[in-house]
């Protein structure tokens, strides 16, 4: 128990699974929570058996409100509280606006929004009283790019939370708290396949622009010690934000609809 402990969201797969590995590579102990129980519960054996930390795995969907404070209620009953929080879970929403069901989008803003705000809000209060924490908000290089058409909140919401994060970052300063905004851009993972755009993505993208997973989440490791409010990872994905920012909108939203199909679904975390 005197080990710090990291709860890291969306924690089966990709990401957040890479970040669940660093920490408990550092020494860290690990609450790893996502839907799918059979996943964390083998990754959270293999942390154990391989590096001797303590490894908590928490099903659980942030699609439910109440899903946050079952979390930390489970973290509670162990005695334990997080010490570094990385809110990683995240989905898209394919097809047009108007296509979509308000129940899927609700759902959606619940998990990419309301849940990581909420986690924040219950912990960083604590961080600060310890003198100590991290926080790590996994947005996205769509945050960073004009909108595109197609999964018409995601880029909305991935800007939330680098917005989000700038600001918690500056309420922390000195109190030993660091906050960063993670914005990766092409990242081998399980998101393009849940989208459904993995033949898209695959034919349109060349493979130097992919990061694997574990690099883009030891970039956001190394960037949240740093106390860096935004991380963007690779130099592709850093020309992209600087052009995209140097563009007047008008012309980035022009290049956005003249890629059309392509661009639907690209940009994920």
């Amino acid at each position: 128990m005197d080990r710090r402990l990291a709860l890291v969201t969306g924690a089966s797969a990709g990401i957040g699974e890479a970040f669940a590995r660093i920490y408990a590579a550092r020494g860290w102990d690990v609450a790893i929570t996502a839907r799918r129980a059979e996943r964390l519960d083998r990754l959270a054996r293999e942390l154990r058996a391989d590096l001797g930390v303590s490894a908590y795995a928490i099903a659980d969907d942030l699609a439910d409100p109440a899903a946050p404070t079952r979390i930390l209620e489970r973290l509670a009953a162990e005695g334990r509280v997080a010490d570094a929080l990385v809110n990683n879970a995240g989905y898209g929403v394919p097809g047009h606006y108007a296509d979509t069901a308000w129940a899927d989008q609700a759902a959606f803003l619940q998990v990419m929004t309301v849940a990581p705000s909420e986690l924040a809000h219950r912990l960083v209060g604590g961080m600060a009283a310890r003198g100590f924490g991290r926080i790590v908000n996994v947005a996205s290089l769509a945050a960073l790019v004009p909108g595109a058409a197609g999964a018409t909140l995601y880029a909305a919401s991935k800007a939330f939370l680098v917005r989000f994060s700038q600001s918690l970052h500056l309420e922390t300063l000195g109190q030993g708290v660091h906050v960063t905004a993670l914005c990766p851009g092409f990242t081998w993972s399980e998101f393009h396949d849940v989208t459904g755009s993995r033949a898209q993505v695959s034919r349109g993208v060349p493979r130097w622009a992919w990061m694997s997973s574990g690099a883009v989440a030891a970039a956001g490791y190394a960037a949240v010690e740093a106390n860096h409010p935004v991380c963007t990872p690779g130099v592709a994905n850093k020309a992209a934000a600087l052009l995209a920012k140097a563009l007047p909108e008008r012309v980035g939203l022009a290049v956005m609809r003249a890629q059309g199909p392509r661009m639907r679904g690209r940009y994920g975390a």
